[in-house]
C-alpha cells in the first residue's frame, strides 16, 4: 500500500486476475456493514453518551489498526512528516469529530427528537451532492447532469425534512445537525486530495481516527459527558453495539472499501453511497421498528436518484482517480 501506485495498464491487468466473487464479497461489506452502522449508532446511544461513544470507538480502532500495521510492517510502519500529520489530523477532525459526531449527537435522544438511523442516513447520502458544490466552487467545472443530479438530491432532501404536522414528521433540529455533519464531512473529503496527506490510506486512517477521538472526547467532558457517565448503568446491546462499531463499522468495512479502490472499477465501489442508505432504511424498519412514512419513502427516493445521477455522470472522468489518502471521489468513511 506504501508503494507509488501503479500504472492504468498493470491496474486493469491485476483487476482481470481478480475472481469477480471476491470483488462482490468485500462489496456487499461494505453494503451491508456500513449501511448498518447508523443502527449501531442509535443502539450504541441508547445508554452511552453520544460523543463520548463515538470517541471510544474510533480510538480504539485507531489504536488497533495502528498495532496492526506495526506488527505487519515494521517500525517505521507508521512514520510521517509534520504536515501529513497535520493534514491527517485536520481531515480526521472534519470527517469523525464534526461529520461523525453530529450524526451521533442527532441519533441521541428520547423519541420524537432522535433522529432516526434510516434518515440519518438518507440526509448523510447528500456529501457527494456537497462535494461537486465544493469542487464548483473551487474553479472546476462538472457536467451539466452532476448539477441535475445536485438538484435532484436537495429536492429529495427538502421533501424528507418539510414538516408534516403528524407524529411521525421528521425531527428537524436532527436533520438540521446531520446535514452539518455532512458539510463537515464534505469539506474533510474535499480537503483530503487537495492537501499533503499520507500516502498510505491506513496509515491516514490510523491519524484521522486518533484525532477524531482526541477533539470528541475534550467536546464529551466539556458537555459533561465524562462525570455523567456510569459503566454499570450501560445496557449490554448498547456495549454490544459499540463493538460492532469499532470492529464491522471501523476496521473491517473500511479495509474491504480501501481493497476495492485498489482491485475494482471506482464506478462499481462508488455504488456504496446509495445502497447504504436503503440498507439503513430497511435495517430501522425491521430491526427497531422505525416508522417508513411515504415522505421518507419519496424524499429518499429523490435523494438516492440524485446520488445515482451523479455517481453515474461522474464516472467517465473520474473513474481511475484517487485522492492521496486513497479514497474514492464520493468517500464517506462510516
Amino acid at each position: 500500500m506504501s508503494s507509488p501506485p501503479p500504472s492504468a495498464a498493470a491496474a486493469v491487468g491485476r483487476r482481470a486476475d481478480i475472481a469477480p466473487t471476491l470483488i462482490w464479497t468485500a462489496l456487499i461489506v461494505v453494503y451491508l456493514l456500513w449501511g448498518s452502522t447508523y443502527l449501531a449508532i442509535r443502539i450504541t446511544v441508547e445508554t452511552l453518551p453520544p460523543l463520548l461513544s463515538a470517541a471510544l470507538r474510533f480510538a480504539v480502532a485507531g489504536l488497533i489498526l495502528a498495532v496492526v500495521l506495526r506488527l505487519r510492517r515494521g517500525p517505521g510502519a507508521l512514520r510521517v512528516d509534520r504536515r501529513q500529520l497535520a493534514s491527517a489530523a485536520l481531515v480526521g477532525v472534519l470527517l469523525l469529530a464534526g461529520g461523525n459526531g453530529l450524526v451521533v449527537l442527532a441519533e441521541s435522544g428520547p423519541p420524537g427528537v432522535a433522529l432516526p438511523s434510516g434518515i440519518a442516513a438518507l440526509l448523510v447520502a447528500t456529501v457527494p451532492l456537497l462535494v461537486v458544490l465544493l469542487r464548483a466552487g473551487t474553479g472546476d467545472r462538472p457536467p451539466i447532469w452532476t448539477f441535475a443530479g445536485v438538484t435532484l438530491g436537495f429536492v429529495g432532501l427538502i421533501l424528507l425534512v418539510l414538516p408534516a404536522g403528524s407524529s411521525d414528521a421528521v425531527p428537524l433540529v436532527g436533520a438540521l445537525t446531520v446535514v452539518a455533519g455532512a458539510i463537515s464531512w464534505s469539506v474533510g473529503s474535499f480537503l483530503s486530495g487537495r492537501i499533503r496527506m499520507p500516502a498510505d490510506p491506513f496509515v491516514a486512517t490510523v491519524y484521522e481516527m486518533l484525532a477524531g477521538a482526541l477533539v470528541l472526547a475534550v467536546i464529551a467532558a466539556g458537555r459533561g459527558e465524562l462525570s455523567d457517565f456510569h459503566p454499570s448503568a450501560v445496557s449490554t446491546r448498547s456495549w454490544l453495539a459499540l463493538g460492532y462499531l469499532m470492529v464491522a463499522g471501523s476496521l473491517v468495512a473500511f479495509t474491504a472499501y480501501v481493497w476495492l479502490l485498489h482491485n475494482a472499477p471506482i464506478s462499481l465501489v462508488s455504488t456504496y453511497a446509495y445502497v447504504n442508505p436503503a440498507v439503513a432504511v430497511a435495517l430501522g424498519a425491521l430491526i427497531v421498528a422505525e416508522p417508513i412514512t411515504p415522505q421518507v419513502l419519496l424524499g429518499g427516493a429523490v435523494i438516492v436518484a440524485g446520488v445515482a445521477l451523479v455517481v453515474t455522470t461522474e464516472r467517465p472522468r473520474r473513474a481511475g482517480a484517487r485522492s492521496r489518502s486513497g479514497a474514492s471521489p464520493v468517500s464517506s468513511r462510516r
